[in-house]
Order: structure tokens, then sequence, then C-alpha cells
């Protein structure tokens, strides 16, 4: 059965949103691998700039006073509403944390890269913009689609506020966290409402695999599981950014030995998702599905890939050009978990939509 124009066209929006998720969490990988994060002190502009300073002379002398006042001010605001919801010790952090009373030197490449992060988060607005027009057929067909959609591009819009407080706080780690949880959650929401907008052009399946006990839950363990090492991950890279500073950014190769009970705690946490995907996926080859089968080889692909990532910062210096490819191969993985998910359930549960091919592909 061929697929509606509406369909196809949601579809293409939805797979091209995704994409782009995922290529900005690569550029913000780069941000933070480089210290760009603070690239630009201010937020939506940069140096109060729509385009940016290429160089110093074009910043008043006292430029860096000017902007630590204006986030200290913005994050005395912050702080005070932050108590008021009762969010009492994160309000404390603001300001306990060292480097909130430290502006960083103008460096023109750190600000182009922050400032080019910023424009790509833009374009995914209109993006997910986008997929809210394109979903509009299905308030009729499968309402579910277009909540999805619009949920989605809330989120983004929150995102990027919160974004602007990750800016005024520099880098405050509980920030970061949330800035990177939100992007997996809009990430899981695109990939189910792609899945799900073509189910009633499904093709009847002769022989549906049947449901295997217990591996729903297996399946949500091991995302869930996934979704924590990156938290822990961002948690281990707040480490390492704070024990770089205390060497002066000299003496690389020592950085690891320096780390606390986190990265340990996620570097033996890798061990355990390693086993758990090895038998998840032989459970999903058992089932005799190519559907399945790919999925669970993706997955165990992207896995590998992250453990090959993480010992190569582990043991040769924590080369900077690895430390976003280890994350965001990181969100690949949550992705493609979900993706498992959502497609195990159809398979049992329903009929299977023809384009499921093309959207694991």
């Amino acid at each position: 059965m061929q697929l509606p124009a509406f369909v196809r066209r949601f579809r293409f929006v939805g797979i091209l949103t995704v994409v782009a998720v995922y290529l900005l969490i690569l550029v913000g990988g780069v941000v933070r691998s480089t210290g760009s994060g603070m690239g630009c002190p201010d937020w939506p502009k940069c140096f109060g700039q729509w385009v940016p300073p290429t160089q110093i002379s074009q910043l008043p002398a006292d430029y860096k006073e000017v902007y630590l006042a204006q986030r200290v001010a913005k994050n005395q605001k912050l702080a005070q509403t932050l108590e008021r919801l009762g969010f009492k010790q994160v309000a404390g952090e603001i300001f306990a944390h060292p480097t909130q009373y430290i502006e960083t030197d103008f460096n023109a490449t750190k600000t182009w890269i922050e400032y080019l992060n910023r424009l790509l988060g833009a374009l995914i607005g209109v993006f997910i913009f986008l997929t809210v027009v394109f979903a509009l057929p299905y308030w009729r067909r499968d309402r579910a689609v277009f909540w999805l959609a619009f949920a989605s591009f809330l989120l983004t819009g929150f995102q990027g506020w919160l974004g602007s407080l990750v800016v005024s706080t520099n880098l405050l780690p509980v920030l970061v966290t949330i800035h990177m949880g939100v992007a997996l959650l809009i990430v899981a929401m695109l990939i189910y409402a792609v899945v799900r907008s073509q189910k009633e052009y499904a093709t009847p399946q002769a022989s549906p695999p049947a449901p295997s006990t217990g591996l729903t839950a297996l399946l949500w363990l091991i995302t869930l599981l996934t979704f924590a090492q990156i938290v822990l991950g961002t948690q281990v890279r707040e480490q390492i950014d704070m024990v770089a500073a205390a060497n002066n950014y000299l003496n690389r190769a020592d950085w690891v030995e320096q780390l606390g009970i986190t990265f340990k705690i996620h570097r033996t946490f890798s061990a355990l998702l390693l086993l758990l995907n090895g038998y998840v996926a032989y459970r999903l080859y058992m089932l005799a599905d190519y559907r399945l089968r790919r999925l669970a080889t993706l997955n165990l692909t992207f896995i590998g890939l992250e453990i090959l990532a993480g010992i190569t910062l582990a043991y040769l210096a924590l080369p900077a050009a690895v430390q976003p490819v280890h994350l965001t191969v990181a969100t690949l993985l949550f992705g493609s978990q979900f993706l498992t998910i959502v497609t195990y359930r159809r398979l049992t549960k329903f009929t299977v939509p023809v384009a499921y091919a093309g959207v694991v592909a």
C-alpha cells in the first residue's frame, strides 16, 4: 500500500528533525570539548550582537565586567524564582559554583563555534515547527501524533530557554544535565510520532512474531539504563572540566587518575550495559524478524562503538576529538533502543507499517 502524501511529508520532516537534533548534540559536544560553551556570554545575542565580533577591538575595554554584571543580575532573579518554587538547593548551587564570578576571555574561534551551535538550534526550531504544521492532518485521524509534534515544539522552546540559563550560570552542572535530558525526550517523542503516523497504513503480516515473555520490560530497562549512563557521563564531563582547570589545562595524561568515584561507576556501568544489551539482542534474534534483528545489530554496534570511544578517552589522555563522538554515539544508542521498543510492540501487537524499513534504515 502506497502511503498518502501527507504521511510521507510528515515522515520526511520528522526524520529530518531527528537527524538535526542528533547533529546538534554532536555540535554541542564539540562546543564542550573545545571549551566554547561561554564563547558568547549572553543569550540570544552574542556580545550584544546578532553577528558576533571577530576581533577584541570590536568590544568595549570593560566587556568582561559588563557581561559578568548582567549574568549575576539574571542569576539572582533565577535563584529567587527557584527558591519560591521550593528548589532551594539548586538556587544555592548557582552562586556556590566557583565559575559564577569568572568571565571568559574573548576568543573569536570559540565565539563562532558557540554561535554556530545556536544557529543550528534555531534551525531545529524551524524544523519542529514544520512537524507541527505537517501533523495537522492527524488531528482527525490520530490526534496523538499531532500532540506529540506539538509537545516536541513546546519542549524545544523550553530547551532554548534552558540553554540561556546554561549560559547565564556559566555551565552549571545540574542545568547541563537537564538540558541533555530534555534533548533525549524530544528525540523519543519525535521517533514515536513518526512511527505512529504510519500505523493506519499497515500491510497485514502473514506470521507476526509472538511476544516474548518479559522482553518489553527488558527493552525498557536497557533504554532507561542508557539514559542513566548518559546522565552519569555529563557528570564525569563536569569533573574533567574541573580537573582541567585545576591543572591549568596541562598534563592531560594525568587527568583520568584525578577523576572521582563517578567516573569509576560510569566505566563499570558500561560493562553491565554490554552484557544486558547482548542478552536482549539474543532474545530479539530468536524472534526471527528481520526488523528486530536489524535493530538488535544496530544497538550492539552503537554500544560497541561507545565502549571503544570510552576506552580511547580513558587510556589515550582524553583526546578532545573523541569526546563529542562518545556523547553522540550514546544518544544514538538511546534512540535506537527506544525505536526497538516501539517496533517490537507494533510487531507483536498491531500490523506493521510498510515504511518501517525506511524509518529504521
